[in-house]
């Protein structure tokens, strides 16, 4: 057992709007069917034991970039709309927020009678990988949340999500079993967060003497607990603002994208001449949805970047531009009933999509301000039906070009 990594988040509250709960489960099921069709079901666990990957698609799905609600969202939005697909998909989430979560078991145990994988297996590690990061491995996080992804051939992965109420903030545990060894000895790659003072981690090996001491000596003073610090190197800290500034996002590879989105350059590119329809801001959006799909591990280190495809449902760094978001939903929807056919022409040009602004990030150099793009974004989203939990965004009262000009 590896668990893939951990992440800090501030806490977030309120409820997604029904108008974006709705699109963000349409986009779900339309990015998890093509990861599983071109893929496989294991790539799919593997990419949501990715705390990196996974915030990343929490923001190109128009969630606040950076915060605790990812978890619960992003989960319940694939719950919904994967699990009445699970015998097509292969793939079933059980688990969720609260009460939810203590209805693991027997949701696993639902799912296994029509796959035929071992239950009682399959509860025993959901169970164990909550006690682990809630009591054997003690950060001072409280388990609110958990999410048991399982597949048809028996590989899972956990997502939970624990709580410390001091200093406002939620962190949260990514597991991925293709081999199960041990819960009880260093079943973490490591562990790692925000330093607020020692933790106590009884997985990791060096703890055993302590282990055998507890059992000897129940009244044992827990400060002569020799407590286990390590470093992990997929350890996601988002930061508590929440505007996107220029630091939180790689400006080489969203200037590629920006600039790849400018309707007169896609003709330049062979392989992307069947998206040249498409207008220049769907295809900004569609170019980190891509991404988010086809991309590697270390394009994934600045999820704020992704919040550049639909905004965010608190208006950072823009509302979310509906009709953009729902031309990009249809767009692939479309390449994937082609794939279906065997037409891979257009679901090719969408993969082409994330690997030419890769390649023009290699040369590009960044030389606008985000602050200005952000304010252009802004002031034009009326235009793309921009939404946030406040309401729809309104033309600005001068309606005048800023110095980026009219995308529209």
């Amino acid at each position: 057992m590896k668990r893939s990594g951990s992440a800090d988040l501030p806490l977030h509250y309120g409820q997604v709007p029904p108008w974006l709960a709705t699109r963000m489960a349409t986009l779900g099921k339309a990015i998890v069917e093509e990861i599983i069709a071109g893929q496989g079901k294991n790539a799919l666990l593997s990419k949501l034991s990715d705390p990196f990957w996974f915030q990343s698609l929490g923001a190109v799905m128009g969630m606040d970039w950076h915060s605790s609600g990812i978890t619960t969202s992003v989960m319940g939005a694939l719950r919904r709309s994967i699990n009445p697909l699970a015998k097509e998909f292969g793939i079933f989430i059980c688990g969720g927020k609260g009460n939810q979560s203590r209805n693991t078991p027997n949701e696993i145990l639902r799912f296994a009678e029509t796959t035929g994988l071992p239950a009682e297996d399959l509860v025993r590690s959901s169970k164990l990988s909550a006690k682990v990061d809630n009591t054997a491995v003690q950060d001072g996080f409280q388990l609110y949340q958990h999410h048991f992804i399982v597949s048809d051939a028996g590989e899972w992965a956990v997502i939970q999500q624990g709580m410390r109420d001091s200093s406002a903030t939620a962190r949260r545990y990514h597991w991925h079993s293709p081999t199960v060894k041990s819960f009880t000895e260093t079943p973490h790659t490591s562990i790692y967060g925000v330093n607020q003072g020692s933790i106590l981690n009884l997985t990791d090996k060096s703890a055993q003497p302590l282990k055998t001491a507890m059992l000897e000596v129940a009244a044992e003073n827990p400060d002569q607990m020799l407590p286990e610090i390590s470093r992990i190197s997929r350890h996601l800290v988002m930061p508590g603002h929440h505007d996107v500034k220029a630091k939180d996002v790689d400006l080489k590879r969203l200037g590629a994208v920006l600039w790849l989105a400018q309707e007169k350059n896609v003709s330049n590119f062979e392989e992307l001449l069947l998206l040249e329809g498409l207008g220049p801001r769907t295809l900004q959006s569609l170019a980190l949805v891509s991404e988010v799909i086809y991309g590697q591990p270390a394009q994934f280190k600045d999820p704020a970047r992704f919040s550049f495809a639909h905004g965010g449902k608190d208006g950072h760094p823009f509302p979310v531009p509906t009709n953009v978001y729902d031309e990009t939903i249809d767009t692939l929807q479309q390449a994937i009933q082609r794939s279906k056919l065997g037409r891979q022409d257009k679901i090719q040009a969408i993969q082409s999509l994330s690997k030419v602004a890769d390649r023009l990030a290699e040369d590009f150099v960044p030389d606008g301000s985000i602050d200005e793009y952000i304010a252009h974004e802004r002031a034009n989203s009326w235009k793309y039906g921009g939404r946030t939990v406040f309401g729809k965004a309104r033309p600005p009262q001068n309606r005048q070009l800023d110095l980026f000009g009219d995308l529209s």
